[in-house]
This record gives C-alpha cells, sequence and structure tokens, in this order.
C-alpha cells in the first residue's frame, strides 16, 4: 500500500538531524523522494548517501534558510532533478530559550530569522510551482509553545505562534490551487533543539525535562506521514501531540 506517499517528491528543511531526519527516512522507506537541505553538508550528504543505498531517491542540497536565496535553490534543485515538488516541510528550527531579562538579543534575532523567516523563505520558494501545478503540500512545524507560553519561552513562542498564523493565512489563500497546508505542533521530542539552549539555568531545566519526557523523533515522522497519506481532498491543517507523559 503506497500511502499516497510513494513517487512524491518532498523537500525538507532542518534535514541533518532530528525531525527532519527521521521524517527524511520514514518517507524515503515508503517511497517517496527526499531532497534534503540543511547547513551541515556533511550530515545530510551521508544521509543522502544511506537512503540511496537503501534502494530510495534523495539528493542533498546544503542550505541555510536564513539565506533567502539558498532556499530558492534547494527548491528548484529539487523541480530541476525531479520534475516538481510535491511537499515543502518547513522544519529548520532553533530553540535558545532565556527568560528575556537576560536580554539576549542575537538569539532573538537568530530564531526569528530561522523560525519564522525562514519558513516564510520555504513559502516564497515552493508556492509558484504549486500554483502552477494546481497541487501540493506545505508542512510547517511549530511547537506547543506555539500554543501556550511559559517562562523563558517568550521569544520561542513568539516564533512558533507565528508559524501557525502563517500557515492559517496561507490555507485560506491557496484553496484556489489545491494545495494543502499541515502545521505540526509537537511536545518534547529528542532532537538536538535543547542543545541551542545557552543560558545555563534554562538549560539545565530543559536537558531535565527532555531526559525525562521526551519521546523519539520518529513520533513527528509519523505525523508527517499522517497528513500526506490522506487522500488529495483531505486536508489535515493542523496537528497538536505531546509525550503522554507530558503536562505542559
Amino acid at each position: 500500500m503506497t500511502n499516497n506517499i510513494e513517487g512524491k517528491i518532498v523537500v525538507i528543511t532542518g534535514a541533518s538531524s532530528g525531525l527532519g531526519e527521521a521524517t527524511a527516512k520514514a518517507l524515503s522507506a515508503q517511497g517517496a523522494t527526499v531532497v534534503l537541505g540543511a547547513r551541515r553538508q556533511d550530515r545530510i550528504q551521508s544521509l543522502a548517501r544511506a537512503l540511496t543505498s537503501g534502494g530510495g531517491k534523495a539528493i542533498a542540497v546544503t542550505t541555510d534558510v536564513t539565506d533567502r536565496a539558498q532556499v530558492k535553490t534547494l527548491v528548484d534543485t529539487a523541480v530541476e532533478a525531479y520534475g516538481g515538488i510535491d511537499v515543502m516541510i518547513n522544519n529548520a528550527g532553533l530553540m535558545p530559550q532565556a527568560p528575556l531579562e537576560r536580554f539576549q538579543v542575537d538569539e532573538w534575532d537568530r530564531m526569528i530569522d530561522v523560525n519564522l523567516k525562514g519558513v516564510l523563505y520555504g513559502i516564497a520558494a515552493a508556492l509558484p510551482y504549486m500554483q502552477q501545478q494546481k497541487s501540493g503540500h506545505f508542512i510547517n512545524v511549530s511547537s506547543v509553545a506555539g500554543h501556550k507560553v511559559g517562562p523563558g519561552f517568550a521569544v520561542y513562542a513568539a516564533t512558533k505562534f507565528a508559524v501557525r498564523a502563517m500557515s492559517e493565512g496561507l490555507r485560506q489563500e491557496v484553496k484556489p490551487y489545491n494545495i494543502r497546508t499541515t502545521v505540526i505542533s509537537p511536545g518534547a521530542v529528542a532532537t538536538e533543539l535543547p542543545d541551542s539552549v545557552t543560558d545555563p539555568e534554562t538549560a539545565e531545566r530543559i536537558r531535565k525535562f527532555y531526559a525525562e519526557s521526551a519521546i523519539p523523533a520518529d513520533s513527528f515522522a509519523r505525523a508527517v506521514a499522517f497528513a500526506i497519506s490522506q487522500p488529495e481532498d483531505v486536508d489535515i491543517n493542523e496537528i497538536l501531540f505531546r509525550p503522554t507523559r507530558q503536562a505542559v
């Protein structure tokens, strides 16, 4: 059973680890062609080789999502190599949490550039192709923090609330083009995200929380596969999930 995934051309940002890597593996195993974007060239090239050696189709394109031209190149490469783009997964993200009174302004800027503008650049790169095709699917990654704000989460949560708002606006605007939109909001999933927390007090709290609660990244990959696998006339707009033990 193909589940509407086999043969689809899927572009994934943040594909070098965590959610992106797990999703690339899961979709490739179900017959999708995956185009991997991330800054860490060695990691995505290694992943692409592993997927192709296992019989899949995959290419890697070094991509910093804060650079609009690089995101466009990522998508253009997918179209040039495979003739189109069926799914754009805007996954790249950072989570350097800290109380606002720490005034970590450089980290605020970086989160806005990656978590918010990176998603917009992905939309800008893929939407023209999907409009022309009259088909496609955007999957944007928010967070439980995009639904609930906590101390130290203000800027991160703001970016993730914004991803949800953008996704809903996009959903309404692309109806004439038969394009689907999904925003996925994970809770504590085992990824490298906690490693981006530089504030010592916050980092210790986050590491402890993730050590006690986090679930594997393939939980996210299954949510992605569920959304993509629906018949083309079914649009799964939002998925919010947490570890069963996570209260927040």
